[in-house]
């Protein structure tokens, strides 16, 4: 017979099953990203309301429209040590 490389060879089913397996891989990874990247960005705003919150706080307590009731007694929260 002739011995020229036949033209019609095919990765078969193994082939199919290696692809079909990585695709799979794919999926889960991208679904797993996206999950946490979701997360990140909702951890993410919640810091920023509250450090904006905690500025307009402190501003107000600055300029005096906070009652004296509202303010802590924690030495921790207004700075303070004990010697």
């Amino acid at each position: 017979m002739n011995d020229a490389p036949s033209a019609m060879v095919s990765p078969g089913l193994w082939g199919f099953v290696a692809f079909f397996v990585l695709a799979i891989a794919l999926y889960l990874l991208m679904r797993n990203m996206n999950a946490r990247m979701r997360r990140m960005s909702y951890r993410s705003e919640e810091l920023a309301r509250e450090a904006q919150a905690e500025a307009d706080e402190r501003k107000a307590r600055k300029a005096g429209d906070v009652p004296k009731d509202d303010v802590p007694e924690d030495p921790e929260q207004t700075g303070e040590t004990k010697p």
